[in-house]
């Protein structure tokens, strides 16, 4: 039996534990045998090791959730449930916990939470060039930006470029109201978003204003060399073929790549083929590169997500047919 006591930090027991310990309960339920008790800002655990040390890995996303969002869902706690219990087949590069941790922030650690996850990082260790091709609500962005600050943390590149097709837009920057950053900020927002989560605003900024950290529409990489750097293209699906090579042809001395989209969600026109779409067939086989395909199992938003993507591609595959 193994006994933890938690301290409660920054985060109020309310928020934490839910109105009349609602959120408390679900725990309770969920790890019937291991014995939670509550006093104030501490938590007591006692239980089999490795059910405590799931259920403090739990709490742990708990706490962030409720500085993030000042508030947790059921809906929210119920997927941490599901994903802590699942089984997980981990490679090689992820055999004990500490190995999910992608990159620590000073107030959490990013971990891989899902297979598909794990194995972005472990491809990442071992290639220059990861496609990472997934539905909707997979993680793929942020684990590739996580990934990404991991890599400028430890000095093994120097900057960061982000880049998305702004192909939302219909290519009509010029017709929308405001100057540049105004027109695409919308379209970059994600990205920022994730990098808010793992750098201060202050830190974010001044890396920005230094262009440590780049992010750009795509159109914007091209007759650039990027030596000592980390890419990320995001919603590769909306990148045509020929956009699609330039942006690895960008790569420099040094310089890596992460290539994250979902090959459902393709907003082209019909006479544009997507440049990730045909990707893995042009460039299958060649060393260096790699692709990682994840699914529905690997969905950690709200649960319903993961049912309306199955829902969809059961509904796209009776179409086809």
């Amino acid at each position: 039996m193994t006994t933890r006591n938690i301290e409660i930090e920054g985060v109020e027991p309310v928020i934490l534990f839910g109105p009349h310990d609602a959120l408390l309960k679900i725990l309770r339920e969920a790890f019937p045998d291991v014995r939670i008790s509550s006093r104030g800002a501490k938590i007591t655990l006692d239980g089999s090791r490795e059910e405590v040390a799931g259920l403090e890995h739990i709490l742990d996303e708990m706490k962030q959730l409720a500085r993030r969002h000042g508030e947790i869902l059921e809906t929210d706690l119920h997927t941490l449930i599901n994903l802590t219990a699942s089984p997980v087949e981990k490679s090689a590069d992820a055999t004990a916990a500490d190995d999910d941790v992608i990159v620590a922030t000073q107030d959490y650690a990013v971990r891989a939470k899902t297979n598909g996850q794990r194995r972005m990082v472990s491809e990442a260790k071992n290639n220059d060039i990861v496609f990472a091709i997934g539905p909707a609500g997979t993680g793929k962005t942020y684990t590739a930006v996580a990934i990404a600050v991991a890599a400028w943390k430890a000095k093994t590149v120097k900057r960061i470029v982000l880049a998305r097709p702004a192909v939302e837009a219909g290519e009509s920057l010029g017709f929308l109201p405001g100057d540049l950053a105004q027109k695409i900020d919308p379209y970059l927002r994600p990205l920022y978003d994730a990098l808010q989560d793992m750098l201060s605003s202050e830190k974010l900024r001044l890396l920005t204003e230094r262009r440590i950290i780049e992010i750009v529409p795509l159109a914007y990489m091209r007759g650039r060399t990027l030596n000592n750097a980390f890419i990320i293209l995001d919603e590769a699906q909306n990148a045509s073929t020929r956009q699609m090579k330039m942006c690895l042809t960008r790569l420099g001395v040094n310089s890596r790549a992460i290539i994250t989209g979902d090959v459902t969600q393709v907003d082209l026109p019909r006479e544009i083929e997507s440049g990730l779409g045909n990707s893995q067939q042009i460039l299958k086989g060649i060393k260096g590169i790699s692709f990682v395909h994840l699914d529905t199992s690997d969905v950690v938003r709200h649960k319903l997500v993961r049912d309306i993507v199955n829902a969809y591609e059961q509904h796209e595959e009776h179409e086809q047919k």
